[in-house]
């Protein structure tokens, strides 16, 4: 089982996938990408953690999930990955500035395929969290353009091979794939 939930700033994502993931009654791992790199998200990260059920077990890892997952899946029957997102701009902040859209992409998506053969071996469930950013202005700046578009191609790619797509909007979720 692969579900893929989508939604925008603060619209209830990562409590939805929480809640999903805790409802399936199996060991939950959960892969936590973001990195603190400044008091702001160094609290987010607190409140994550902190909102997270304490018999849960985490793997924090910015890139290489696979092979970190391979290494710390474990009994985990849920794997919960929060979030997409983050993972892929941090590939971004990897490649630099001169990376291009579609290698972008094709990193972040062999990321992901790495994720889904580890809880395929497994016979995990895979839940992902990523944001839907392509509904929103298109960046200024040409870095903010590649990492919009190679988000959303991810999305995209994830998306075709989920067996549920969720979008949430205020709190409230809309299958968009069952």
């Amino acid at each position: 089982m692969v579900i893929l939930i989508l939604g925008g700033a603060r619209s209830g994502k990562s409590e939805y996938a929480q809640r999903l993931a805790g409802e399936m009654g199996r060991p939950v791992l959960y892969v936590a990408t973001a990195t603190a790199g400044d008091e702001e998200m160094a609290e987010r990260i607190a409140r994550h953690r902190a909102a997270r059920p304490a018999h849960w077990r985490t793997l924090e890892v910015p890139t290489g999930v696979g092979p970190a997952l391979e290494a710390a899946i474990a009994d985990a029957g849920v794997v919960l990955m929060d979030c997409l997102t983050l993972l892929v701009s941090n590939l971004l902040m990897e490649l630099g500035e001169t990376v291009d859209e579609e290698r972008l992409a094709a990193r972040a998506i062999a990321e992901l395929q790495g994720v889904l053969d580890v809880c395929r071996a497994r016979g995990a469930a895979l839940i992902v969290v990523s944001n839907e950013a392509g509904m929103g202005l298109v960046p200024p700046y040409p870095m903010g353009r590649v990492y919009r578009d190679a988000l959303g191609r991810t999305n995209q790619w994830l998306a075709a091979r989920a067996d549920r797509v969720i979008l949430m909007v205020a709190g409230i979720p809309l299958e968009l794939k069952t």
